[in-house]
């Protein structure tokens, strides 16, 4: 290690005591279940952990799991004020006649956003999803280019929209990944929690003569009370795909399932790996945002020393049963020389188990350091020429 590190061992939240492990150390998981699906994965919402995958970074045709991007730009729309919710939208032809799953509405006829945000949400409506994108950006193509502007901000690096909706797409790449769509899914669940919470709606009814009613394609919501979202898919390309997430006594999973042999498999495989991670892992808040993490040594300044801090909520996910035996430890570089700028990184938190390294993040200047007097400066000169 470079030698001007140093490695702090925090004992504020947790004890560790020597090296020498016992069989009752060892910490014992059993493989994640095999999904017969083409991609899968498990994560954490608020650590960001993995908790089991299989080919999350192969891209694939997502069908109608679109829609969770395309409800995305309409919940930040919403946001700027660009849009309202009681906008009243006009249907186009192209709305209209858009194959595949639908709400239903009829071509030259008014509806209002909220419904047509719903029909996208609880019915899987491709009319709908057309109708919003032409509402927000003027065409269809442009409110894909739209996506894929939020795409590559949210960091889904390996994704490629060409419609609202996830209709296949003629000599377009239309593809993702289970990884990317695991982020996004956390960011809509993150930033748009209000939104995030029309995809526990169970049925919408819309129309007259006769009124439509149509139910949300998510079987989970019937079977496991602590499901609350998020969306289905399918077409003959994609298969049969499924991103859900469950909350149980504050810990909040994701699970994508991609490529499914059929509507109740994709939902009973979903069923499996969320009841694994809960069964085995547990999730903690270790750190606050803006936490006092430890004071540091500044040189060159008016001042002996400064606080690091954290700059977001600090969460890890762990085998159950771990806890009391994570250790913090801090590296910090002993020459930290003013000015210093606020938020700039003087240190990185680790967390070990068992010597393993489960997560890192930066140790930040909670304030600006400027530079010392000339005198200070000098009695500093030479004290860091002595620890040289």
């Amino acid at each position: 290690m470079n030698k001007k590190l140093r490695r702090i061992i925090l004992f504020i939240i947790f004890s560790f005591f020597g090296k020498q492990y016992t069989y009752a150390d060892v910490v014992i998981i059993p493989a994640p279940p095999k999904i017969p699906a083409s991609s899968y994965l498990l994560m954490d919402f608020h650590s960001g952990g993995i908790l089991a995958e299989k080919n999350i970074h192969q891209k694939l045709s997502p069908a109608s799991l679109t829609k969770m991007m395309t409800v995305y730009v309409v919940a930040n729309e919403l946001e700027k004020g660009t849009i309202s919710l009681f906008d009243e939208v006009t249907v186009s032809k192209k709305a209209y006649s858009t194959l595949g799953s639908r709400m239903f509405i009829e071509i030259g006829h008014k509806v209002k956003l909220e419904d047509l945000l719903l029909g996208v949400v609880v019915q899987s409506g491709n009319d709908a999803s057309v109708a919003l994108a032409e509402h927000i950006s003027g065409s269809e193509e442009v409110f894909a280019n739209l996506m894929n502007q939020h795409a590559y901000h949210l960091g889904m690096k390996n994704t490629q929209f060409a419609n609202s909706t996830g209709m296949p797409a003629k000599d377009l790449d239309h593809i993702t990944t289970a990884y990317d769509l695991a982020i996004l899914a956390r960011a809509l669940i993150k930033d748009y929690p209000e939104v995030y919470d029309l995809h526990k709606i169970k049925e919408f009814t819309y129309g007259e003569n006769p009124p439509i009613k149509q139910y949300n394609r998510n079987k989970l919501l019937w079977r496991d009370k602590s499901v609350d979202g998020i969306k289905t898919g399918h077409t003959e390309e994609a298969g049969y795909c499924l991103v859900a997430s469950a909350l149980r006594d504050n810990m909040r999973l994701i699970s994508v399932v991609m490529g499914a042999s059929g509507e109740s498999a994709r939902a009973k495989v979903s069923q499996t790996i969320l009841n694994y991670g809960y069964r085995f892992y547990e999730t903690h808040k270790l750190y606050s945002s803006g936490d006092i993490i430890t004071d540091v040594k500044v040189w060159k300044a008016d001042i002996d020393s400064m606080q690091l801090t954290l700059k977001d909520d600090f969460y890890i996910t762990i085998p159950r049963g771990q806890y009391d035996k994570l250790e913090p430890v801090i590296e910090i570089d002993m020459k930290i020389i003013a000015p210093v700028e606020q938020g700039e990184r003087q240190g990185t938190l680790k967390i070990l188990l068992s010597d393993e390294n489960l997560a890192s993040v930066p140790l930040l200047a909670k304030t600006s350091i400027s530079r010392g007097n000339i005198f200070n400066r000098l009695k500093d000169d030479i004290h860091l020429m002595l620890l040289d």
